[in-house]
Order: C-alpha cells, then structure tokens, then sequence
C-alpha cells in the first residue's frame, strides 16, 4: 500500500520561491567586487535568477549542461546560481586558490559549457580559457561601466547580458534526482575528484542543516557566510539561508579581521561560518584594537579543527557560542556539530570545553561509524578510533567519471580517509587524515591533538605537526610553528608547555620554527607540502637511539 501524499519533488529552485514569496523585502546585502556596499532582496534575487534561466536558454544552454562560477560570495554569485539550477543546469563552483592548471583540467573534466566569473579572476580565466575546449561563453558578474578590456572571445558583462531578458520564465520541471551541482575535491591524492549533487540532496541537506541541534538558523538571523560558495556551497548556507528567510550578508572577497569585523556590526551579524584561519585574522584584529562583538550569537568552525584556545577565547571573552562541525565535500558538506545534548547540560568549566573540542554528533540524515583495518565495527567508548565511514541522502554514492572507487562500499558506507573516535553519546572526533596519522612504536599519535594545544601558547600564531622517520619508533612527532609577530618562544617553553596535557610519549621530539605553514586551497594545512619540506631532517633523538 502506497501513501496517499502528492508528489512534490524537492527542487532548488523551490527554496528561492519560498524566501521571494514569505520573505520578499529580507536583505541581502554584498560588498561587491567593485567595492560598495550593494542592497537587494530575495525577491529581486528571484526575479534576476530567472533572467539568467532564460538567457541561459536563449544562448541554446540545455538541461545538464555544466555552468561553471569563479566568484566570491555575493547576490550575483547567489543569483547566478539558482538561475543556473532553475533551467535545469548544474551549476560548478570553481575553487579560485587551485593552481590554474588544476582549475583548467577541472573544467575539462567537468565539460564546462560557460562561466560566471568575477572581475577578480578574469586575468586567471585569459589564462586558461584557451585550454578549456567545451567552454563557449563567459560571462563577467560586473556591469557595462566596470567591464575591463579583455582577450577573451565571447565575452560579456552580467548585467548587459540578463538585461536582455524578462523574468517570464518558468523554472524547469525536473527529477529530484537530477543533478543540481558540481564540486571537486582538492585535498585527496592524484586528481581533484567530482562529487555532483542532487536537487533532492541539496534541499534534505539544507533542512538537516537548519534544524536548532544542527545549526539552528531561523528567520530572525542575520547570516554572513564567510565560508565561500565554492566550499560545498557555502556549508549549505546559500540553500539553508533563503530556506528559513535569514538576511543574508555576503563578504565579497575582502576576508581580512578589519573587514569581516566591519560587516559583523554594521549588519547586526547574529550566525556566522569559516575556517579557524578566518577567526584567527578577526581576533587578532579586535585584541589588537580592543573591540567587542555585541550582535553575534553563534560562529560555527570548521574545515579544519578549531583549536581550544579560539573556542574558549570566543566564549569566555566575547560572549559568542562555538560550534565545532565536521564535514566533507562529499557530505554536501555537513556531516556532524558539536551542541550540546542533554546528558550535557549541566558540564561547565573545561569538562564543557573538553565536548566542545569534538566534533560532535551527526544529525539525522547521516549515518557513522569507525571500523578496524579489516572493516569490523568499533564500540562508541570514545577511545578506540579507526576509519570514520559516513552514509546518507546527503552523502556522494560515487566520484563523477569514476575515480575513487575503491571509497565506496556494497552498502553505501564511505571511507572519510579520517581516523576519529565516538564516544557513548554518539560525539565523534577527529585524530587525524588516515594518511597523516603518526605511527610510533606500533601505536597511534594524534597530530590535530598536538597542534591544538601547541596553537593555545599565546606566543604561537600557528603549528602544525608531521611525522619524520626515526630508527626505532618507526616515526616521531616534529612540531612545527610559526610565532607571532614580537614573539620568541623556544623549543623549550612549547615543550614545557605541552607537558601534562598529553601523554609523555606523545610529546614532540623536536620543535623547528617557521615563517609559513603551507595551506591547500580550502585552508587546511597541507601535510604533504610540509613532508615534503622537511624530508631528511633528523630528530634529536634519532642519533642516540641508532
């Protein structure tokens, strides 16, 4: 027997319709590329995304074509987007910080058929345009005024090109099924990897995430996604935001401490999401002019680990709840957040600290589990951690082309690549990329540990800790730092400084001191550029244990 329900398949292009329909006058505002301050709506964002639908058409684009952006996050970008989508399209969020030769293959690979691009990045798109052999037309997110001269053919400003068009147009009926968008991964081994998302995939994620133990965004919000849309689409935030009518507030592509702290207060900013090397540029910015944060309820970090020193420094000093999430591109991206569950609710002090280091918990929609080597489960005791495998609607059942199958299992489990625990509430944490995980002596060393209690000395400004080789512990744990700017630590006040908080023989060997930690282009540090920079170096220990 069959519901008797109706078939109203979860569309993209639907939540547009809600938020220009419940919400029409809510702002989104955008430091745009040109530099002012630009104020729309989500009903003029419905009506020029349905422009863009139709010239789309008009220029003979068809449904599943490839519609690439390389764009920071504003209401053009956003626009452009569901527009993409609303004509059937699939929409890729190109990463601006690859190599141009790796945005290059992307784009073949993916068949790009056109390209929403900002001012910022035309010097990049001239570049490589020629090397794109399926791209047809570019289209420059500027108007007619600011339109540079350029090589490329083919090209024409934004707002020239939806000027052409009405917003007679009826969004396409499609599969919920039916492909919505395009991200590649950028940290894995070999070539970048394309997970392609669903519309049903982007709408389940977009609720997942607002709900109030995800991320628990509302109406009443007003949200600045640092977080660019071509990170697995802002964490979902340019579908969850219009999903529940927030003000949204777009960054542009000035990402310094001075700037996000300007928007922050002058937009009444209540959520906000980034990478901890975001945080990072905005408290140094408000310690060093000793500025206060009076709207902003709630930042959600992730990316990479946040480091304990930055959650209590936003709580305790500002007033601002952190959530710890975790998630994958290939997760849409959420995947589990670190709020608080009743078992929870009367732990203070470092004890609360010490859950709010996690993780957390995955919401409904996604499934975990870590398994041994040989692929048997292992108890949620918080202390045994293996492989981190995820499954769910939200989650990539397989690499676009085919790539990458050896992550995927007969019964939708995917191999993460980290290695995490679970404890008996179902809190994950992460210990490490499988591939990075120290292994000394037959056990395993936590590098993410190590790292965020290197990163608490108030005399650090970054660590970072890598494996190098030793005779008889296989490998040992070398910290590697950047200081502040007027700082000095030693090796041997970092040291002593660890000590006690870990394990003694969890404790660095050595201590080298750095003017830069390599990043990859979504922020993470990139392990193997450091291996790779410290490759022969010799640990203080290894000659007396030869």
């Amino acid at each position: 027997m069959l519901g008797l329900m109706q078939d109203w398949p979860l569309l993209c292009h639907k939540i547009l319709d809600h938020a220009a329909i419940q919400h029409p006058n809510r702002e989104i505002v955008s430091r745009s590329v040109e530099g002012p301050i630009v104020r729309t709506n989500y009903r003029d964002v419905r009506q020029r995304a349905l422009k863009v639908a139709k010239r789309l058409e008009q220029e003979g684009f068809q449904v599943g074509d490839r519609i690439a952006t390389l764009a920071w996050n504003t209401a053009r970008h956003l626009e452009a987007w569901y527009g993409i989508m609303g004509m059937g399209g699939v929409y890729h969020t190109l990463n601006p910080r690859l190599f141009p030769q790796q945005i290059a293959w992307i784009m073949n690979h993916a068949e790009d058929k056109a390209l929403f691009v900002d001012l910022t990045f035309l010097p990049l798109v001239e570049k490589i345009a020629a090397e794109v052999k399926s791209l047809t037309k570019v289209i420059v997110l500027t108007d007619g005024a600011n339109m540079p001269q350029t090589s490329l053919p083919d090209v024409v400003a934004y707002e020239n090109w939806i000027g052409e068009a009405d917003a007679d147009y009826r969004w396409k009926a499609l599969d919920e099924k039916a492909a919505s968008g395009m991200c590649y991964t950028s940290g894995t081994t070999g070539d970048p990897k394309g997970v392609v998302y669903s519309h049903r995939s982007n709408v389940i994620h977009a609720m997942l995430a607002c709900m109030p133990d995800a991320m628990g965004i509302s109406a009443r919000d007003t949200i600045l996604p640092v977080v660019p849309m071509f990170h697995a689409n802002a964490w979902g935030l340019a579908q969850s935001s219009p999903m529940v009518g927030a003000k949204l507030v777009m960054p542009g592509g000035r990402m310094d401490g001075e700037a996000i702290y300007e928007l922050l207060t002058t937009e009444k900013v209540t959520f906000t999401a980034a990478v901890p090397t975001v945080w990072l540029l905005l408290l140094q910015h408000m310690e060093k002019n000793d500025l206060k944060l009076p709207h902003l309820k709630k930042v959600v970090i992730g990316g990479s680990a946040c480091p304990r020193s930055m959650t209590e420094k936003f709580e305790k000093n500002y007033d601002v709840e952190v959530i710890h999430a975790w998630g994958m591109t290939e997760m849409s991206p959420l995947g589990s957040l670190a709020t608080i569950k009743p078992e929870y609710a009367a732990t203070t002090g470092d004890a609360l600290f010490d859950i709010k280091q996690t993780q957390g918990y995955a919401p409904f929609g996604v499934e975990m589990k870590v398994t041994d080597d040989e692929n048997n489960e292992l108890p949620w005791d918080g202390k045994k951690f293996g492989r981190l495998k995820v499954r769910g609607p939200a989650v990539a059942a397989a690499y676009y082309g085919g790539a990458g199958k050896e992550q995927f299992d007969a019964d939708n489990w995917f191999d993460t690549g980290d290695v995490a625990h679970i404890n008996e509430n179902g809190y994950m944490q992460i210990t490490d990329r499988a591939k990075d995980v120290i292994k000394s002596g037959g056990e395993w060393i936590s590098t993410i540990d190590l790292e965020n209690i290197a990163v608490g000395h108030p005399d650090v400004a970054e660590a970072a800790v890598i494996g190098i080789a030793h005779p008889k512990w296989d490998e040992r744990p070398l910290l590697v730092v950047v200081r502040k700017e007027g700082k000095n630590p030693s090796k041997e006040e970092l040291l002593a400084f660890m000590e006690g908080k870990i394990a003694k023989w969890w404790m660095p060997d050595d201590v080298a001191f750095v003017d830069e930690i390599p990043h990859t282009a979504t922020g993470k540090i990139q392990k193997t550029t450091l291996r790779d920079q410290f490759k022969g170096y010799e640990l203080p220990t290894a000659s007396s244990a030869a």
